[in-house]
């Protein structure tokens, strides 16, 4: 089971696996359209989370292209454990 950690929200993962689903880089927009139940202001404000977390990459600056990162890879996978993706104190 994926461990939901202290800064991640019930949509996170969500939001992860459509990512690693699709396998492409996507705007904030296309993945609050074809995820149901979180909204597209919850989609904007997590992406970046996600990025500061490395389980997500920014891959266009310019167009605000997302896409999943091998660390959330590995979360999806089950590889990583919680205190893992907690920040360092």
């Amino acid at each position: 089971m994926r461990p939901l950690v202290s800064w991640m929200t019930k949509s996170d993962p969500a939001i992860l696996e459509f990512f690693e689903e699709t396998g492409i880089a996507m705007p904030p927009a296309v993945v609050s359209y074809n995820i149901h139940g979180v909204s597209h202001p919850t989609v904007k404000r997590r992406l970046p989370v996600l990025v500061e977390h490395e389980l997500l990459e920014k891959v266009d600056e310019d167009r605000g292209y997302y896409r999943v990162a091998n660390r959330g890879r590995a979360y999806l996978s089950g590889e990583l454990e919680a205190d893992e993706l907690e920040p360092e104190k």
